[in-house]
């Protein structure tokens, strides 16, 4: 038994040894093969590209170093971008290339040394190759390409550099180490007259480090900060951003005089428009679009009997009126619920411009509460105290209600017509003797048509015309009396009085009714007066 084992561990271990020979000598043979060249291969000189369509299939490393950042799927329009200034009508020729199979292109003036490029359509794929002009034939290396499209990007950054409205600078340690044109046009017009620019620059904004430290400003974020530069011919205001990129700092300074000016205007508007709002009797609170307090007069304040300090921390159009709630400043509905129903109501009618109500409150005071929209969505509202002007409606009402029923009760008809011949008041008495109410009967209520009716119901006078005579005419006056005969056989003596304002009072008397002209004539005095 122990020499099977022997024997079979020895199979083994031969076995293992030929395996790994075997291995060793493929090895060997294929690293004596020789290698195809390719243009992937990294030691490939030229500047060619490989595209299936629009999707870069590889390129050499002269080629991808011309290829700006991105993926290869979008690297067609990516290279057009970056190859179209140095030959003019590139996409247009590249259209017709599946079409013609080869075409090549000669780099506009203004690369040097000129470059060519060649581009080959085959099975299906696009293959470009930059070579320079001069070498062609001999098939030289693609440096000469990658630096003339460095140099042409180059003097197109310049030129944009160059002709930039915007100043741009960098800071070194030892002060301004580059500047744009717009920069150095600047610093010369600070010079001193017969002083020319020369190195070091100087430092147009030199206190900008420590306003923006001041201001807790980090350069690195990028954010700007108003500066203002004092020229000769004025102040000039800029923007400016600075940041560090390594041991340096690159600047950028933004012209901001039509932003200030525009500032300054807005700041003296709403100065003005403070001053003027501080002065109506009507408070006024503007909302924004998320309906928060932005602006709001010293009257708000007395009218909703809220604190200044709570009004000037902005609060909602909800906070604030539930602020106006707890002080007994809106009427309290039945509940909770529908009053909250209605807040959203308020907000929603005034944003049409359909809001206005009158408030009576539980103080006795009365406000007009009127809601309209503003430009981006803004609210406004405006609380009026209008309870001196109720207060007036109400004992103006009361009064003609105590002159009717004083009227009322006098036994004779009477009638008030005002200074153009319209009925301006009449008592029950006058309705019983002539049987209508002139304000329910008559839509036109005036002297001609009420003389008419008084025609049809008693007997042939011209009584009547002087009647209309009287009533209408300007100026002074002498009272008369005259008598009429009703259909039904009564007399009524008819009493004909003028009225401060050119108001006319007539009465009538039927059957020897009680006299009661000059009660009348008071009464109808001091109505027409209220």
């Amino acid at each position: 038994m122990p020499a099977d084992w022997i024997a079979a561990l020895g199979l083994v271990l031969s076995a293992t040894c030929v395996a790994l020979a075997s291995l060793l000598l493929l090895a060997g043979w294929q690293a004596r093969q020789p290698r195809a060249r390719s243009i992937f291969s990294p030691d490939v000189p030229e500047t060619v590209f490989l595209f299936d369509g629009d999707r870069l299939l590889d390129a050499t490393p002269a080629a991808r170093s011309l290829l700006p950042e991105g993926e290869d799927a979008r690297a067609w329009s990516r290279l057009l971008s970056r190859l179209g200034p140095m030959f003019p009508g590139l996409p247009q020729v590249l259209e017709n290339l599946p079409r013609l199979g080869q075409v090549t292109l000669t780099s506009g003036p203004g690369v040097v040394p000129p470059v060519l490029l060649r581009g080959e359509h085959v099975t299906g794929l696009t293959k470009l190759t930059m070579i320079e002009n001069a070498t062609e034939q001999r098939q030289t290396t693609g440096d000469s390409a990658v630096m003339a499209a460095l140099q042409q990007e180059l003097a197109a950054q310049r030129a944009v550099l160059a002709r930039a409205p915007v100043l741009m600078w960098r800071e070194g340690q030892g002060g301004v180490v580059w500047a744009n044109h717009a920069y150095l046009i600047r610093a010369a017009e600070l010079l001193p007259p017969g002083e020319d620019l020369s190195w070091p620059l100087p430092l147009l904004f030199p206190e900008a480090d420590v306003r923006a430290s001041s201001m807790g400003v980090s350069l690195s974020a990028g954010r700007s900060t108003r500066t203002k530069l004092q020229m000769q011919g004025g102040a000039e205001w800029f923007d400016l951003v600075r940041m560090p990129v390594g041991d340096e700092v690159l600047c950028y300074a933004l012209t901001a005089n039509s932003a200030v000016q525009a500032e300054t205007a807005l700041r003296d508007f709403m100065q003005t428009l403070t001053k003027t709002f501080a002065d109506l009797p009507i408070g006024l609170a503007i909302f924004d679009r998320q309906r928060v307090l932005q602006l709001f007069n010293p009257a708000l304040a007395d009218l909703t009997s809220l604190a200044p300090d709570f009004l000037i921390s902005r609060p909602t159009l909800s906070s604030v009126l539930d602020a106006m709630r707890a002080k007994a400043m809106i009427p309290e509905p039945k509940d909770y619920r529908s009053w909250r129903k209605q807040l959203v109501k308020l907000e929603e009618e005034a944003s049409m411009g359909l809001f206005e109500e009158t408030w009576s409150l539980p103080g006795g005071q009365t406000y007009r509460v009127i809601g309209r929209p503003h430009p981006n969505g803004a609210l406004a509202l405006m609380f009026e105290d209008i309870s001196h002007e109720m207060t007036q409606t109400r004992r103006y009402r009361a009064d003609l209600e105590l002159g009717q029923s004083v009227i009322d009760a006098v036994d004779e008809g009477v009638a008030v017509f005002s200074q153009g011949g319209q009925l301006v008041m009449s008592n029950i008495g006058y309705a019983q003797l002539w049987n209508h109410d002139p304000a329910v009967l008559l839509s036109d209520a005036g002297i001609g048509t009420l003389c008419a009716w008084w025609r049809e119901h008693s007997a042939p006078t011209l009584l009547w015309d002087d009647a209309t005579d009287f009533v209408t005419t300007l100026g002074d006056r002498t009272p008369w009396d005259g008598e009429a005969r009703m259909l039904d056989g009564r007399l009524v003596t008819i009493r004909f009085r003028p009225l401060t304002g050119g108001a006319t009072l007539i009465t009538f008397r039927a059957r020897g009714a009680d006299v009661g002209g000059p009660i009348l004539e008071h009464v109808s005095n001091r109505l027409l007066l209220a």
